[in-house]
């Protein structure tokens, strides 16, 4: 799911819940959704990823949500 849609997406309440997973040194960002759970893409198609927990943490936060979980496990 890329940026755009997941914006649509939140706008129309549709999301339940965002989840930072890490990925040994890199962290990719899951959505919930009513109909399950998708990884956020880029454009492209492929999986949208970032090297530290703070970039990942401000692309959430500019996407206007406000809580999610993290798993470091």
């Amino acid at each position: 799911m890329n940026e755009r849609t997941l914006k649509v997406l939140i706008d129309a309440g549709a999301v339940k819940g965002l989840h930072i997973i890490a990925d040994g040194s890199r962290f990719y960002v899951e959505i919930e959704t009513p109909t399950g759970k998708v990884i956020a893409s880029t454009l492209k198609g492929s999986i949208k990823n970032w090297s530290s927990l703070d970039s990942t943490a401000k692309w959430v936060r500019k996407l206007g949500i406000g809580r999610t979980t993290l798993d470091i496990a």
